[in-house]
Formats: C-alpha cells, sequence, structure tokens
C-alpha cells in the first residue's frame, strides 16, 4: 500500500483510460502519428479539466494483438505519448500493453516517467485469444530491478477478462490473489469477464479480505454502480462508460466524466 498511496496520495482512485488510435505497424494504422498524439493529449487534457485522479493509456486499437513481445515502432511511440501526457497534465499515469507485453510497458513507464503499468499473465498461465499467456513475475520484476525502476507499481489482473481459466480452475479466485501478492504484485485487478462487464462485487470483497496489497476494480465500471464499488475498491479503471454511449472505440464524453467525478467526490466525503 506505501507505493500506490506514495503514486497516488490517496485510496479511492479514479483512473481515466486512454485508449490510443491503431499504432504504426498494426492493420489499423493510417499513417497518422500526429493525430494518434493529438488524439490522446486532448483526451488526457479532458480528463484533467473533468476533475480525473490518474491516467492510464493502452495500445487497444491495435487489434489483432501478438502477445508477449510488440516491436520497437509500438513502445518508441507509446514513450512519446506517455511521457508528453505525464508532462502535460503532471498527473499519476501508467501503461499497459497488449497482449501481455509487460517488459515492453515497464521500459516504457521508465523511459516516459510514468507510475505503473497494468501486467497480464503476472501469476499462473491462462488461454486468451491471443493463445497461451505464460506467467512473467519472476521475469518481469527482475527486469524492472535490473532497469532501475522500482519504483513503477506492477499492477496485475487476476484470473483475467477475455481468456479461460480451465487449467487453472481447481485454484479459487482468493488462492490465485495470495499468490499474486506473495510473487510482490503492487496491486490486484479484478474485472469482470470482458471489456465493459461488470466485476463482482462479492469477488472484490474476497480478495480485501485476504490480501493486504490495493484491490482494483478493472472493468464495467458505471454512474450507477459507482456506489458499489468505491467504497470498497482502492482503485477503479473506467474506459467504456466515458465513452460516447459507453463503447470503448467511441470518443469521451466530458459530461459523463464531470457527473462521475462528482459523484465520486460525494461518495468519498
Amino acid at each position: 500500500m506505501e507505493k500506490f498511496l506514495k503514486i497516488f496520495k490517496r485510496n479511492q482512485v479514479i483512473i481515466g483510460m486512454i485508449h490510443l488510435k491503431a499504432l504504426p505497424g498494426t492493420p489499423g494504422y493510417t499513417n497518422n502519428n500526429n493525430e494518434i498524439l493529438e488524439t490522446a493529449l486532448k483526451e488526457a487534457q479532458l480528463y484533467k479539466k473533468a476533475g480525473i485522479d490518474a491516467l492510464a493509456i493502452e495500445n487497444m486499437h491495435d487489434v489483432p494483438y501478438i502477445k508477449n513481445e510488440v516491436g520497437h515502432e509500438i513502445s518508441t511511440m507509446m514513450t512519446l505519448i506517455g511521457s508528453q501526457i505525464k508532462q502535460t497534465t503532471q498527473l499519476p499515469c501508467g501503461i499497459q500493453v497488449l497482449s501481455s507485453a509487460n517488459r515492453a510497458a515497464m521500459a516504457v513507464a521508465k523511459a516516459a516517467n510514468l507510475d505503473f503499468i497494468r501486467a497480464e499473465g503476472f501469476v499462473f498461465g491462462h488461454l486468451a485469444d491471443e493463445g497461451y499467456i505464460d506467467s512473467c513475475a519472476g521475469d518481469l520484476l527482475r527486469y524492472r530491478k535490473q532497469i532501475d525502476a522500482e519504483h513503477i507499481a506492477v499492477f496485475t489482473d487476476i484470473k483475467k477478462k477475455h481468456s479461460s481459466h480451465a487449467l487453472t480452475s481447481d485454484i479459487s479466485l482468493e488462492e490465485t490473489a495470495k499468490t499474486a501478492e506473495y510473487f510482490r504484485s503492487d496491486g490486484l485487478i479484478i474485472t469482470g469477464t470482458s471489456t465493459g462487464e461488470e466485476a463482482n462485487i462479492e469477488e472484490v470483497n474476497a480478495v480485501k479480505n485476504v490480501c493486504k496489497i490495493p484491490v482494483i476494480v478493472g472493468s464495467g465500471v458505471t454512474l450507477e454502480n459507482l456506489k458499489t464499488y468505491l467504497p470498497k475498491a482502492d482503485a477503479l479503471i473506467v474506459g467504456s462508460w466515458f465513452k460516447e454511449d459507453a463503447y470503448w472505440e467511441n470518443a469521451l464524453n466530458y459530461d459523463k466524466i464531470t457527473r462521475f467525478m462528482e459523484e465520486a467526490k460525494r461518495i468519498r466525503s
């Protein structure tokens, strides 16, 4: 919790997602580097104006994803964007590099002066739509040590969305959480089954009961269920609901962000 509070200065944090336009080399890329950067900065400034607590960037439009590694064209572009967002907003900022490119995310965070990464496949393996994702805790935290980046928090998905966990069906969510904590996770992310799907509040409570590190809700948060999640979680990652029609590909809706943050402040007071 010490690292979490050093980054965010409080708990019950709202983290707004910035879904970057398709990056160089991916099927959806349209040779529009300036537009990619300008759109990301515009969204970051919109979030800050609306009173968001923190930001995270993600290469969500880079479908179809590849697993574990990305090219230098991706990590370089994300470093540029992350650095400028951090300098412009001065907000806590993190990164996820899809899919499960956790070493790349750590390298970007170090170079861009970001505060945290979101890591897939930290403990145990799972089957994702990109293929089998192996656990990475030992490799990732050694890499963090090697590049002198131990101040960067690693928030880890457990029983991750968009994935099959049949191989670990005899390992409970609570046991998975305890293993991630033992393997030095800085925070545990609980999600629903897919993007925009609500996390089970009973699962959030169960993990809070067995672990001492921060618990983060990573999908399905809306204005309507905010009062359910915020008192229980240390942070909420919100993306889809802040968009037009609550769909992740659409533009941010400033009024929705301001209404959400006003309600969050009311609940926290």
